[in-house]
């Protein structure tokens, strides 16, 4: 189908009628005829001829035709073919960052489904085609289409593109998904998706990590270091206190640019610098005193235990909020100023709203609460109701309801919290898990999807999305081939323009020897 994509300048094509009155309107000079003597004759006025008869008719339909190519070129010719669709048996999935390693581990499995007329994409944003022959084997134009299935410097999130998903796709398409099992690409509440999803997952080799978090001085100068290790079955951090006059094999203690540094030995990770401030923690109570009481006290033996030099004051005037605080637990319900919020690197505020009696429980899990043990849940009475939105989840309901989210503002990590630290809401004041998640919640990387050291890895029921049995069905799109034709335009208005210039050119030889 011929077409043109910017068809406005086919208005051009009037241009047509200008050469046409230049060639009515022609004036011819009078003949002169050689006589021997003009002696005899009378003086008369020179006077010339005029004529509305077309001369010249190849040179004016030349320059129309120019006029005409020229409008063409402009308008920018095209020409579609529909091509046939071959309707896909389903989809394979994989990650671009990880199609290795996934296609080893499965690869039995992917080359079947290929046989069987699946076809694969990647599972990135965008889903993009692809052709696993062509991956493996690749060429130039291979390797530069592939340039096009860009990977951010974020870590993904399965679940948000298991939502993309279903809303790209039928719901009757059978999908084969193959990713790694690791907590670190799942964030956020289980998406509920309308897909026929296969989904297999696998642990990666490098499945152990040894990391320094978080180091700072005590009050006696000994240097207190948090080391993280994590596995596939969970992760801990361990606490230790190394005197720098005593020599150790754990660590490298140097000084860089005045600043003092610490790494592991024998492990590739870079310093970490020796944090010497202290920890500046404000409480305002507003009509909370009772809250702000326990909170003090969880906040005390914290400070006991990490021998982190702490300032924890309790505040009534919002105005007292001082510059670099690092922690603000606003036990208010009355909104923040900005004002105070870019004072503060952490904030933790009461959420508003009507509060839910509900008889339920808590943990500190995130999306992962309803596989953690007993021990780790907390009795929960009283319930604000919210929902998290984009905001991750840090404490949750046995629903997966909300009780702490989070979200950054700017430069600073605002946590929201649906209940309140208070016995009537819940049994966390009085439980001994109360100083952990405070210290879980304080020393450690919120959002463990961030955490490129986090090897937690997800059993088959925790990563599954919730699958609904609506059905949909998604438009099918045209699927057209496009040429451009502007070139060949181009080509017909360089050969009618030279063949006017050699027409015009003869025609004024000519003229020249009459």
């Amino acid at each position: 189908m011929f077409q043109f994509l910017n068809p406005i300048w086919l208005i051009g094509t009037a241009a047509v009628i200008i050469p046409v009155p230049i060639h009515l309107w022609n004036i011819r000079p009078g003949k002169v005829f050689k006589v021997g003597s003009i002696g005899l004759m009378d003086a008369a006025s020179r006077k010339s001829s005029r004529s509305l008869k077309l001369l010249d008719i190849p040179l004016l339909l030349l320059r129309c035709l120019m006029l005409i190519m020229l409008a063409l070129v402009l308008a920018l010719p095209v020409w579609q073919k529909r091509i046939p669709v071959t309707k896909a048996k389903g989809w394979i999935l994989i990650p671009k960052e990880h199609f290795n390693a996934a296609y080893q581990k499965f690869k039995p499995t992917v080359d079947s489904l290929t046989r069987a007329g699946y076809e694969f994409h990647y599972f990135n944003p965008g889903f993009v085609k692809s052709n696993i022959a062509q991956i493996l084997h690749p060429t130039k134009d291979t390797v530069t289409s592939l340039d096009s299935v860009k990977s951010n410097n974020t870590q993904p999130n399965y679940w948000n593109l298991i939502r993309q998903l279903s809303n790209k796709i039928a719901s009757d398409l059978p999908v084969y998904l193959f990713t790694p099992n690791q907590a670190k690409y799942f964030a956020g509440t289980k998406p509920e998706a309308a897909l026929q999803l296969h989904w297999e997952t696998y642990t990666p080799t490098d499945s152990t990590s040894t990391w320094i978090p978080n180091t700072w001085f005590t009050p006696s100068g000994d240097v207190r270091v948090v080391q993280g290790l994590s596995t596939p079955s969970g992760t801990s951090y361990h606490y230790t206190n190394i005197r720098q006059s005593a020599g150790n094999n754990l660590y490298n203690i140097q000084t860089d640019n005045g600043k003092a540094q610490i790494s592991l030995t024998g492990v590739n990770q870079p310093s970490m610098t020796i944090d010497t401030t202290a920890q500046r923690i404000i409480i305002y109570a507003d009509n909370n005193s009772f809250d702000a009481g326990y909170i003090k006290a969880a906040l005390q033996a914290l400070s006991q235990f990490t021998q982190r030099k702490t300032v924890i004051k309790t505040i009534s005037n919002p105005a007292q909020v001082p510059n670099n605080t690092d922690w603000l637990f606003w036990l208010s319900e009355k909104p923040i100023n900005k004002n105070y919020l870019e004072r503060c690197r952490h904030v933790l505020a009461y959420q508003a709203g009507k509060p839910l009696t509900v008889n339920s429980w808590m943990s500190n899990a995130g999306p992962f609460a309803s596989a953690v043990a007993d021990v780790n849940k907390v009795n929960l009475y009283r319930l604000i109701n919210g929902e998290g939105g984009i905001q991750t989840p840090i404490w949750q309901e046995a629903s997966s309801k909300p009780v702490l989210t989070s979200n950054r503002q700017d430069s600073t990590q605002i946590y929201h919290f649906y209940s309140r630290f208070n016995p009537a809401w819940n049994d966390l004041v009085w439980s001994n898990n109360f100083p952990a998640w405070l210290l879980q919640l304080m020393q450690e990387p919120v959002s463990n999807s961030s955490n490129v050291n986090d090897k937690r890895v997800l059993s088959r029921q925790q990563y599954l999305p919730q699958l609904s049995t609506d059905t949909h069905t998604i438009a099918a799109t045209k699927n057209t081939a496009t040429q451009n034709l502007s070139r060949y335009f181009w080509i017909a208005l360089i050969v009618a323009f030279a063949a006017e210039r050699w027409l015009s050119h003869r025609k004024t030889q000519t003229a020249d020897k009459l």
